[in-house]
């Protein structure tokens, strides 16, 4: 059995570490510039492999070396790639990241060939079906075109497979399309600013309304809270060492999906996830950040 499906973007982060996040027309200047792997996408499959996960990862990159680097780097976090296709003319996603010195971010993402993943690119509904066959929760994204995401959420929901979405990059209000996709959501995560976008507030007994089952609003460093109609829970967060906080948003939905397709409870979910997303801040790096399980349990029982 695969436990998680993930379906969503890759890309080749460009990291620059500043010591403030530039004011629009500021440059500033930074000691040098790192390549990473990333994509929301890609991610989150290998938070969830690290955190003993069997991971599917379904995809593009583009025809160039980032597109071939970026396969082997997650391919050796453990995640199955070979539902990650290469799409000649096109190049590999690529996300231009500034981090300063308290550890914030800033991110523009250029989309590649992310863009370019429809239906068609899967293989179909039947390739989605084979792709999703006994999988435990398929999750998903918005880094990648809608369309893909409600065809994968449609099969999912036949294959009485849960369906996790991270509704990120989130728009400024919810397009037809997305409340579509929302609908047929099981579990929606999201940061502050997203559920006010979506919802008009944090507060994630209002993300109900839009479809989910569950909903599970993120607070950075002061942790999370989540809904279902059993009521509201709130978890604290974690006091770490932070140095970056790139990728710990992805940890902590790769640590939730995994736990919501093994049936854990509410409240132990996201404080896992809390856990796991806090300690992806204490190591420079997406990917390589993500936390094991035995880092998580050692966090949680101090």
């Amino acid at each position: 059995m695969t436990d998680l499906v993930v379906i969503g973007s890759l890309n080749v982060d460009l990291v620059v570490t500043v010591p403030h996040l530039p004011n629009p027309g500021e440059t500033v200047a930074g000691p040098n510039a790192e390549r990473r792997p990333g994509g929301k996408g890609a991610n989150q499959a290998c938070a969830a492999a690290r955190l003993g996960a069997t991971v599917r990862l379904a995809g593009l990159v583009g025809d160039d070396t980032f597109g071939t680097d970026l396969l082997a780097a997650v391919a050796a976090q453990g995640v199955d790639v070979g539902h990650v296709a290469t799409l000649n003319g096109f190049s590999t996603g690529m996300a231009f990241i500034a981090v300063e010195e308290s550890s914030e971010n800033m991110i523009i993402v250029a989309s590649g060939a992310n863009r370019q993943l429809t239906p068609a690119a899967l293989a179909g509904r039947a390739g989605l079906r084979t792709l999703l066959h006994a999988a435990g929760a398929l999750l998903l994204q918005l880094e990648t075109p809608l369309p893909t995401s409600i065809a994968a959420a449609q099969v999912a929901r036949e294959l009485n497979v849960p369906v996790v979405l991270n509704a990120a990059p989130c728009p400024p209000e919810p397009t037809p399309e997305l409340s579509e996709l929302l609908r047929m959501t099981d579990a929606l995560i999201v940061n502050e600013s997203e559920a006010l976008a979506l919802a008009g507030s944090a507060d994630p007994a209002a993300l109900l309304e839009l479809g989910p089952a569950v909903a599970v609003v993120t607070f950075g460093r002061r942790g999370a809270s989540a809904a279902d109609k059993t009521g509201r829970i709130d978890v604290p967060g974690f006091a770490v060492p932070s140095v970056d906080t790139v990728g710990a948003g992805d940890t902590f939905c790769g640590q939730f999906a995994l736990a919501f397709a093994s049936d854990t409870p509410l409240a132990e979910a996201v404080r896992r996830s809390c856990g796991a997303g806090a300690l992806a801040t204490t190591t420079p790096g997406a990917q390589s950040a993500a936390a094991t399980p035995d880092r998580v349990a050692e966090l949680l029982s101090l």
